[in-house]
């Protein structure tokens, strides 16, 4: 039998204390609760082995909304057969203590079972921003992403649903198809939360050894490079490409999977940005053993640059 699901007396010394629940009934119990008193609700999943980055999504949610659901949950239906779904980092007894102390209310924790019912043959596929870059490295990915992010829209209901900016092209898929099913949620991106060197955070960064953490530097260096070229004139963007690529290459023991550059919105890739006015997405996937790293650097355009010289061009 489903659990009562009362609010606990909150007071200045006291935190409120998370509340885990599995089945959908609690969760639903619990928000319609918050609903009845006029609260709003914002959500963030996540599939966690959670890191200050994750953490960060809450601290954001909790700056739009009164209430705020974590959901933790490792979905498999977004992994490829050779991919590291057995071995990837599960930790949820740490993850919810994180989840408590920045001040979440409610983290779902739903079983395989529970999301993929048995006799389930409903997937969403997300035309569009889902095409190309990590939709090609990783078929059926963003079905998996797209499926998994509605039935916890179901679920869940928020006003408000927060996502990091690190997954660009995962965030794209998932505006694209909140607009395309009228779905009356917020879709909020959060910055990307880095090391002191540079490394943006991952729950997959615990895979690489010593050495390849030190060569991981190589990806953020790369796309500050090409920032640095956007801010100074240039709107090639073979040039943009091209700049990441030979920053990249100065580290031998890694491999580049790709180089996007795309508008934001879209996926779809840009050549000349003289005249775009948008989110200008600077993508790369790097490869260090069997890990692949995953940043991008963003920017709206169109800036104030200063002139361009021939000096401040990349030559290959």
């Amino acid at each position: 039998m489903a659990e009562a699901m009362v609010d606990p007396v909150v007071t200045p010394t006291q935190p409120e204390t998370l509340r885990r629940v599995s089945e959908p009934a609690q969760l639903r119990s619990a928000i319609r609760r918050w609903r009845e008193r006029g609260l709003k609700v914002a959500f963030v999943p996540t599939m966690g082995a959670l890191h200050a980055g994750h953490l960060s999504l809450v601290t954001r949610a909790l700056q739009t909304a009164d209430r705020v659901v974590a959901s933790i949950f490792v979905n498999p239906t977004q992994f490829g057969p050779n991919e590291d779904l057995d071995s990837y980092p599960r930790s949820v007894d740490s993850d919810c203590a994180q989840l408590q102390e920045t001040g979440c209310h409610l983290v779902f924790l739903p079983t395989v079972e529970t999301i993929y019912p048995p006799g389930g043959s409903t997937f969403v596929v997300v035309e569009g921003p889902s095409k190309g870059f990590e939709g090609a490295e990783r078929p059926g990915h963003f079905r998996g992403v797209a499926t998994v992010v509605l039935k916890l829209f179901n679920l869940v209901m928020p006003d408000v649903a927060i996502f990091g900016e690190k997954d660009a092209q995962q965030l794209a898929v998932i505006r694209q198809m909140t607009r395309d099913l009228h779905l009356p949620i917020e879709i909020i991106g959060a910055p990307i939360v880095r090391e002191a060197d540079g490394l943006a955070l991952s729950s997959r960064n615990v895979y690489l050894d010593a050495d390849q953490r030190r060569a991981s530097r190589v990806l953020s260096r790369a796309l500050a490079r090409a920032e640095s070229a956007v801010r100074a004139g240039e709107r090639d963007s073979q040039v943009l490409e091209q700049l990441v690529r030979s920053e990249l290459d100065h580290e031998p023991t890694g491999k580049t999977d790709y180089v996007a550059v795309v508008d934001g919105a879209s996926f779809e890739p840009l050549t000349d940005l003289n005249g775009f006015r948008g989110r200008l997405v600077i993508a790369s996937v790097f490869r260090l053993g069997q890990t692949r790293l995953l940043d991008n650097l963003q920017m709206d355009l169109p800036l104030n640059p200063k002139p361009l010289t021939d000096s401040d061009r990349f030559s290959s």
